[in-house]
């Protein structure tokens, strides 16, 4: 579908003419830009850091920016090829995630130039908040102002507007309102907090703009762009205002323009919901994302460890498809965000939610909660560090290390690209205090670290941060040396006697050798019999090398994992961190 196509289903044929000229346009110009290259094709080298500008404060006078490159170059450019640096531009709350200002670096951070120094060690990914816009931005006070330019870039309906069917994601007012020049009070869509006031893309002036700093973003090197609640973009009466055609059309117009002027770039949709609709921005035609999040697998690890049964996970990832040609899943279990259980529906019994919301409650995590159209509220998100989640109060820290690494691994095998939030792979706990300083539950797994007090941890023998970041960056290494771990390498989950056990096998496809990734969920010892299994031969070794296995007898030490490769094969030399 051609640009001009997708405007009019949006707006009509008259406002599609004029505007998509004007987009046509505004795209030919940077076709010629120096930034601007085709991205090359995921492989099993590729990996994503997860991180905020500022992570690792600052360092003799540099900026955060640069002080973060120094960094991950030091400990992870052997082993990340991508950072996700998380909003970046000016705020006014939500550690970025309400934007006063999409064209510019926030001066405290740093600048363009030392964002385009991360691209030049690093692919880039960047987030489009395009939802919503803070209050203090110019656009909404200039609304506030009655400029008539941003009259029509707000959500603000009258009564005749049937809001009685709206998905709510937060326990909060879907409305708020807000005093004009005049002293009058402007009611306006908030789907995510007084700060963030909806955009309306009912205007194509508002669009156009949008259009615009998309394509900055293209310019400025970002291989991958992250469309931020990208499922809650577009408002009709009388609906969910979730999912709706319109939104998917708007993902289409972005992947159009990507294509056009800076080809392979990938669209990545943040929608925290169920898989099925999750998936569903993939397109009917592989013509939207190319990279959708695979929500469920957070909590149903999380739920398989602390139940020590993995039947769920199983299930699930059993159930999973080979995502359509030239599209992949981006795999993760922690990031600055809670950890959602609302993906879990259908997939856990009900009363499985609340077990989690205690688990967080009772290692000083917080539970996030929503409205429900019949009045209750029920958990929608978990706000605790993945480490601190699978710990138990005062266990053995070798013995935590290995639980916590067995879950990471799992999500380090599953089809798709894996993507590590900074605190996972570094080895941070929960951060208690700075919900208390911050004033929001999320704040516990959002800590800026201080540089050399991190640096003294990770490089002090047997600490928790040395531990994990040790084993991490093993797996890694591992990991991008092996094409059983591309992500178009195909995949088998496979169904074991013993629900305690999660297996699947990678490299299914013609032309690669097949990989067993096989998890111990629980504290007793598994015997293994793989038997049954043709796609594997009779001997196999661990992929860093050891001795040759049986599979038809071998066993898996409590929460022990292996990657098991043929006997035959040349293991890899497994490096330390």
């Amino acid at each position: 579908m051609e640009i001009k196509a997708i405007l009019e289903q949006l707006y009509g044929k008259e406002i599609a003419g004029r505007y998509s000229e004007r987009i046509e346009e505004k795209a030919t110009k940077l076709l010629n830009y120096e930034s601007i290259k085709s991205r090359p094709a995921f492989s099993e080298k590729d990996s994503i850091l997860i991180t905020y500008a500022d992570m690792v404060g600052t360092q003799n006078g540099t900026t955060p920016l640069a002080t973060l490159t120094s960094f991950i170059r030091e400990y992870a450019e052997d082993i990340i090829d991508t950072v996700h640096i998380l909003p970046f531009f000016p705020y006014s709350s939500d550690d970025g995630f309400s934007v006063t200002d999409y064209r510019s670096v926030k001066p405290e951070y740093g600048s363009w130039k030392d964002i385009e120094l991360i691209g030049k060690h690093f692919n880039l990914a960047f987030d489009a908040v395009f939802n919503h816009v803070s209050v203090e931005s110019k656009w909404f006070q200039g609304f506030l102002n009655e400029n008539k330019k941003y009259q029509e870039w707000f959500e603000s309906p009258d009564d005749s507007f049937d809001a009685s069917k709206v998905f709510r994601p937060r326990a909060l007012p879907l409305f708020h309102e807000y005093d004009n020049c005049r002293g009058e009070k402007r009611r306006v869509w908030t789907t995510f907090s007084e700060d963030q006031v909806d955009l309306n893309y009912h205007s194509p002036e508002l669009l156009l703009e949008m259009i615009d700093i998309f394509l900055l973003y293209l310019a400025k090197g970002a291989r991958i762009i992250r469309l931020d609640a990208i499922a809650f973009i577009w408002k009709e009466s009388g609906t969910s205002c979730l999912h709706l055609p319109q939104a998917h059309l708007l993902v289409k117009l972005f992947r159009k323009i990507a294509d056009k002027v800076a080809p392979g770039t990938v669209i990545l949709t943040e929608t925290n919901v169920p898989h099925k609709d999750n998936i569903s921005y993939f397109g009917k035609n592989s013509d939207e994302a190319q990279m959708v999040y695979q929500f469920p697998l957070p909590p149903l690890t999380a739920h398989a460890l602390l139940r020590q049964d993995a039947a769920a996970l199983t299930k699930w990832a059993g159930s999973l498809k080979e995502p359509p040609a030239g599209c992949t899943f981006l795999n993760f279990l922690a990031s600055h965000d809670g950890i959602g259980v609302r993906p879990l529906s259908g997939l856990v019994p009900a009363d499985e939610l609340e077990f989690l919301a205690d688990e967080a409650l009772r290692k000083e995590g917080k539970v996030g909660c929503k409205n429900n159209p019949d009045g209750s509220r029920s958990p929608y998100e978990l706000n605790i560090n993945y480490f601190s989640l699978i710990r138990e109060p005062g266990e053995d820290m070798e013995y935590s290390v290995r639980k916590f690494m067995l879950t990471q691994a799992v999500m380090l095998t599953m089809p798709g690209i894996p993507g590590i939030y900074f605190h996972s792979l570094f080895g941070s706990k929960n951060w208690t205090e700075g919900v208390t300083l911050l004033g929001h539950n999320r704040a516990i797994n959002r800590e800026k670290l201080d540089l050399q007090r991190l640096e003294n941890t990770l490089n002090a023998p047997f600490t928790r941060r040395d531990l994990i970041y040790g084993e991490y960056h093993s797996l890694l290494n591992l990991r991008r040396h092996c094409r059983a771990f591309h992500p178009k390498s195909g995949f088998k989950v496979l169904k074991l006697p013993s629900s305690k056990v999660f297996a699947i096998l990678r490299g299914t496809a013609e032309g690669y050798k097949p990989l067993l990734g096989i998890f111990n969920f629980s504290n007793d010892y598994e015997i293994i019999n793989l038997a049954k299994v043709k796609e594997l031969p009779c001997e196999l070794r661990e992929l860093q090398g050891g001795p040759a296995i049986n599979k038809s007898h071998f066993e898996l030490k409590p929460y022990q994992f292996m990657w098991l490769t043929c006997a035959h094969q040349t293991a890899l030399k497994k490096t330390g961190g």
